[in-house]
């Protein structure tokens, strides 16, 4: 740990002779001057006029009387460096930084309990007469006591504003590893790991997974919506994001602008204790981009295909359908097959209305005839049978979106 050391109060000069004795009358008055000090700080900053055992309470005591030690020990011995105390007011200001508080606040209470201090003190000067060269010395030792414990304060809230940056990331990233396990989410467990990393809990989420890239810079990672838990080094990267329907973050281009230019997959809206869901889903639609059965775009959102979703969802299970199902297609040829699948794909979707069909695949209707009775011969009363019309629709749709090897 590295803080600032105060400086020699003579600055190398002919230090102003203090009488004897006058750090001992003011180390006797120095428990009283303390509680005038905490008194003035809660009524001039609003912070600190919380109750005494909360975040600002607890330290503003403590911190009172370290600062007057100080002040009164310089006078005793201006070789004294304060070393202890100046470490007193780093740790504090690095507490500050970890706590989330901000150090404007505590560095108003250091200035007006620097200024009230010295009125106190001032007026025991006064009271023994001290000559104004002494009073005016020890008015710029007392300020300069001020600027030693604000600059160690400040120091240590700048090591803590990093430590606890980093601090923040990894409780983000257990959370986020909570919320999309596997087993069981205890919401009491939620709750307190989303206290310590500062994350309100939302009620519903979606989890937005991302095209993983060869080099990870910071430059490409994306710009995370508010409250959002991002994991980068997850495989695929992914984020979940709070209450995202009802903010409106998937409006519009600003959020594939936050993602800069990286393909992803947003899965469905769900209860916060459902995430794990959505993140399947959406690891799948990513897997679906790359093989092009779903859109390569920018993003696809779950939601607007949920059929397709549905279909691939146990795709050994779709292809002993499609076997079946197509079976009378395995008898022509290749061309003759996709012409066929296309009609018969067309034709149930439409209700068996041939003109519907041949505007749909622009053909002239007698075409559309003519590939029937061929379908007739093939598959028989099967094309009237519901469940095999149902699964023709299924496996057709499959064929479509996929389809197959030459």
């Amino acid at each position: 740990m590295a803080f600032p050391t105060p400086r020699d109060p003579t600055n190398g000069s002919e230090a102003t002779q203090v009488p004897a004795g006058l750090a001992e009358l003011l180390r006797a008055q120095l428990t009283a001057v303390a509680d005038q000090v905490e008194e003035e700080v809660r009524r001039q900053v609003p912070e600190y006029a919380q109750p005494p055992d909360g975040p600002y309470g607890r330290n503003l005591r403590a911190g009172v009387v370290q600062a007057l030690t100080l002040f009164v020990d310089h006078i005793a011995d201006p070789r004294d460096d304060g070393e202890s105390i100046a470490a007193t007011y780093y740790a504090l200001g690095r507490g500050v930084a970890r706590e989330g508080r901000s150090l404007d606040v505590l560095q108003s209470a250091l200035r007006v309990g620097g200024m009230h201090a010295w009125r106190c003190m001032g007026r025991t000067a006064e009271t023994l007469g001290l000559d104004s060269t002494v009073v005016a010395a020890l008015g710029e030792l007392a300020f300069q006591t001020v600027h030693e414990v604000a600059e160690a304060a400040a120091a240590g809230y700048s090591e803590g504003q990093l430590r606890s940056t980093d601090e923040l990331e990894r409780r983000r990233r257990r959370l986020l590893e909570l919320l999309l396990g596997t087993g069981p989410v205890a919401p009491e467990a939620v709750r307190k790991l989303a206290h310590g990393a500062r994350w309100t809990v939302p009620r519903h989420v979606a989890v937005v997974v991302l095209a993983g890239a060869p080099d990870q810079r910071e430059a490409d990672r994306p710009l995370a919506s508010s409250g959002a838990l991002v994991d980068m080094e997850s495989r695929p990267p992914r984020m979940l994001v709070p209450d995202p329907d009802g903010s409106g973050r998937w409006a519009g281009r600003s959020f594939t602008l936050a993602l800069r230019g990286r393909p992803a997959a947003i899965g469905p809206t769900v209860p916060l204790d459902e995430a794990a869901q959505s993140l399947r889903w959406a690891t799948r639609a990513l897997g679906l981009m790359g093989r092009g059965i779903l859109p390569r775009q920018d993003v696809v959102r779950c939601a607007d295909h949920l059929s397709t979703l549905l279909l691939h969802a146990d795709e050994p299970l779709l292809g002993q359908l499609g076997a079946r199902a197509l079976a009378p297609l395995e008898t022509v040829s290749t061309g003759q097959r996709a012409r066929l699948s296309e009609t018969l794909l067309a034709w149930l979707l439409s209700g068996s209305n041939v003109p519907d069909v041949a505007a749909r695949l622009h053909v002239h209707p007698q075409t559309v005839r003519y590939r029937l009775r061929q379908l007739e011969k093939l598959f028989g009363d099967a094309l009237h049978d519901p469940d095999a019309r149902l699964e023709m629709i299924l496996a057709l749709r499959a064929e479509s979106t996929h389809p197959r090897p030459d």
